[in-house]
């Protein structure tokens, strides 16, 4: 392997291995980090909502990063590097800010950080696009995907025993360093003329004007409301229950973590198998099933099991909605079409956190895991409209 495809692989892995980590933190992490201000879980989860925003919004950074070659030094690689060091600044002024004196500043942190993210995240993407040949594309998902799962899953245990046994500050010097680590692999991967194909197609959004894509968008917004939502206020429920400490909360997300792994395989494996609308109503049912059974947890112990199972009902539950999602695109403006369906799942996400910690002030942790759960069932409201007469969404 030439020294060039090595330096490429290196730096998606890395990068993708840095936006794990921060995952891991905000799935891990964050909630207990600010209840140590006494936010209630309705304050936690507006945070979240505000810092989900730029994923909405990722469309736009892609649609910059497509027609703006910055500085002239290129289309992807100054975006990326902007959109890291953004991230290492806000990481390291999160320990200098008060988030119980000062809501407004950290929340505005959290956008700014995130938005960071988004931008990395957008052209890193488009990088991939621009500079893999079809034959590795497949290798480059795999790296880009196991990546961050690594990231999660490694990382979780570590940030927890750090934010247990040396305290919050070594974390966010932790995680900035970490995003840090790509960023000569940035400046070597040269960035090839961008094709003109690959623009983000406005026609894009005519589409969903059928019924059928139009509910798909819906059903990604709510798997990712449910489970997004859920896993919000997983930790800080055993915390309240049980007492566990942020080492603990850090094992709890890294088994989780692998649940998501193991759960993608097999939702990429069954859903060839079983056909698409049965593993939605096969993830719809899993995702109701581990989400009330967290409910139901009554000691560390079973804590850990609830959790994998969660993990892999989420990790199926997602593999399934992107692989509907691709297989009911227009070819034409297939990237544009699934960078919608995306953003919209996004939005799902922005209004679970919020609504999960609002419930939690007025209903208490045990009940919103049920009325999570039972969201479920609207997705079989959605499925003849998405699967009319039997044809793929969008057809």
């Amino acid at each position: 392997m030439s020294r060039t495809k090595w330096i490429r692989y290196a730096m998606f892995a890395l990068i993708y291995f840095a936006q794990g980590a921060i995952v891991s933190y905000f799935s891990a992490l964050n909630p207990l980090y600010l209840q140590g201000f006494q936010l209630e879980m309705s304050t936690i989860g507006l945070i979240g909502t505000i810092a989900m925003i730029p994923f909405v919004l990722k469309i736009f950074l892609g649609m910059l990063s497509d027609s703006v070659n910055l500085f002239g030094l290129g289309h992807r690689r100054p975006y990326i590097v902007i959109g890291l060091v953004v991230q290492v600044v806000c990481l390291l002024l999160v320990p200098l800010i008060d988030p119980g004196q000062s809501f407004a500043l950290f929340a505005g942190l959290a956008f700014i950080l995130m938005t960071g993210q988004a931008l990395y995240d957008t052209c890193t993407d488009g990088l991939a696009l621009d500079t893999t040949p079809t034959v590795e594309e497949g290798r480059i998902q795999g790296i880009m995907v196991g990546g961050r799962a690594l990231g999660v899953i490694i990382t979780a245990s570590i940030i927890g025993t750090l934010a247990h046994s040396v305290g919050w500050t070594a974390v966010f010097i932790a995680l900035a360093g970490l995003t840090l680590l790509a960023m000569p692999l940035v400046f070597l991967v040269k960035e090839p003329p961008r094709p003109a194909e690959r623009k983000f197609e406005w026609s894009a959004f005519k589409a969903f004007t059928k019924p059928s894509l139009i509910t798909l968008g819906l059903l990604g917004a709510l798997y990712s409301l449910i489970t997004n939502g859920a896993n919000e206020i997983l930790n800080p429920f055993l915390r309240v229950e049980y007492g566990i400490n942020l080492q603990t909360a850090g094992f709890v997300t890294t088994v989780w973590g692998l649940g998501v792994v193991v759960g993608g395989l097999t939702g990429g494996w069954l859903t060839d198998r079983i056909g698409q609308r049965n593993s939605v109503i096969l993830a719809s049912l899993l995702s109701l099933a581990a989400i009330a059974a967290l409910a139901t947890i009554s000691g560390v112990g079973a804590a850990y099991a609830f959790a994998a199972l969660f993990g892999l009902a989420y990790g199926y539950y997602e593999t399934v909605y992107f692989a509907i999602s691709m297989n009911s695109t227009d070819p034409r403006i297939a990237a544009s079409m699934f960078a919608i369906l995306m953003a919209v799942a996004n939005i799902g996400t922005a209004v679970g956190l919020g609504l999960a910690g609002s419930l939690v002030d007025t209903i208490g942790y045990r009940v919103t895991f049920l009325v999570l759960a039972g969201l479920n069932l609207l997705a079989f409201l959605l499925l003849p409209v998405i699967f009319k007469n039997g044809a793929k969404a969008g057809a």
